[in-house]
């Protein structure tokens, strides 16, 4: 007997065609809720891609400060002490103003490490120095653009109400 006259082999004439199941109601929801997730799960991996490389530096600084600490040169603990202490003595003096609980306590801080480290004192001086004169001649220049616009159709107003009388 051959393999084709088995019945267990036989194989029936004919074309075969593949016909695909409709898709069922929930597959249909499935579907859609992707559609209108897309841009947010897209706008997710984008802010997750570009906040990971900063979240490695931030543990990696964490890292090296814990190690810092770990072998702190000697008298690093007792300068650190007088500089908080520093700060919570700005906090002390600022009863009433907000503006005084912002300013104090890091200037307090800042006068008692510029005690300790006069070098680095002197250096973020002349930077901050130079950024805060950056930032106020920006700030000239805007103030000037914004006084001549407005100054110009107020001008402008004056010279037509001058023209109707």
């Amino acid at each position: 007997m051959k393999v084709d006259e088995l019945s267990l082999y036989s194989t029936p004439e004919g074309q075969y065609k593949y016909v695909e199941e409709p898709r069922t109601q929930l597959e249909e929801s499935i579907s859609q809720l992707r559609h209108h997730c897309e841009p947010y799960t897209s706008w997710c991996q984008e802010t997750y891609s570009q906040a990971k490389p900063k979240m490695q530096s931030l543990v990696q600084w964490g890292l090296d400060s814990y190690e810092y600490l770990q072998n702190a040169p000697p008298g690093f603990f007792p300068r650190l002490g007088v500089i908080g202490f520093a700060g919570l003595v700005g906090l002390l003096f600022t009863r009433g103003s907000k503006i005084k609980k912002l300013v104090y306590p890091p200037g307090f801080m800042g006068l008692a490490a510029s005690i300790y480290y006069p070098q680095q004192a002197i250096a973020f001086a002349q930077v901050t120095g130079e950024k805060l004169y950056d930032w106020g001649l920006r700030g000239y220049i805007v103030i000037e653009d914004l006084w001549k616009e407005n100054f110009q159709k107020v001008r402008n107003i004056i010279f037509i109400i001058f023209l109707l009388v």
